[in-house]
């Protein structure tokens, strides 16, 4: 089935549930993580839960439960919570940008400081099983580290730490940058721009793009992978959405 048409102003679309294991501060839940360029939005659709954020403007955990929408900019620390059997969709600004890197773990900062160990850290093996299952937690593991430190020093008032863990994830990210540019413009931009020749075409009382209308339909590409937040069934629409588990994401919400 030919599934061009892209998703919704080229957003990307996933359903994750929370890990089982508990971190060293018992709690379970996913890897915290940063994006650098994208706007995410948590859509609650079963169980409960909550999602730990950090910014300049201090920690706050906002309560998730069925019909509960939360979004969050760039530079938005986040941690998926699980309560009791949590599952939220998953909206995601410029569906590529994630998977080509825009998302950065908190790992310690000796971690973030080295390029070649951070790739080595947030990798997880290609193929399912328990050896993706072990990686998984300790790369969340090692997120958890670094974010209970960056959540101590924001309680206590000082954003320091978290303006530094900016700066470093940035430093991660420039070498790739560049090169999402061409995500960004064949995607966002792009249904930006066709809907100005949509209107463009309705001053003029021209509906020549209602005769081009398609439907599409698709179920979960990809299920069973371990995300950031925690286990994802990933939509994967040719054109619009890229398997979010690459390198900086799930293997990459």
């Amino acid at each position: 089935m030919d599934l061009s048409a892209p998703l919704p102003g080229a957003v990307g679309l996933s359903h994750i549930s929370a890990c089982p294991w508990p971190a060293a501060d018992g709690r379970c839940g996913g890897s915290p993580h940063v994006h650098l360029a994208c706007t995410e939005a948590y859509i609650t659709t079963g169980g409960t839960g909550a999602v730990q954020t950090l910014t300049p403007g201090g920690f706050e955990e906002t309560f998730l439960e069925p019909g509960i929408v939360v979004w969050f900019t760039p530079g938005t620390v986040h941690r998926m919570i699980d309560g009791s059997g949590l599952r939220v969709t998953v909206l995601m600004q410029n569906s590529g940008l994630p998977e080509a890197g825009d998302a950065v773990f908190t790992f310690p900062p000796e971690i973030l400081a080295d390029p070649a160990r951070y790739a080595a850290e947030a990798a997880l093996p290609a193929r399912e099983g328990p050896a993706a299952g072990k990686a998984a937690r300790r790369r969340r593991d090692l997120a958890v580290e670094g974010y209970l430190d960056l959540s101590a020093a924001l309680r206590a008032g000082d954003a320091g730490p978290l303006r530094e863990f900016h700066r470093a994830a940035a430093r991660l990210v420039a070498p790739k940058a560049e090169a999402w540019r061409e995500r960004w413009r064949t995607g966002a931009l792009e249904a930006a721009r066709t809907t100005g020749r949509h209107l463009d075409a309705l001053v003029r009382a021209d509906p020549s793009h209602l005769g081009r209308a398609v439907v599409r339909s698709t179920g979960p590409t990809r299920t069973g992978g371990y995300g950031m937040c925690g286990r994802r069934a990933e939509y994967e629409v040719p054109g619009a959405t890229l398997p979010y588990h690459g390198e900086s994401g799930d293997a990459s919400p």
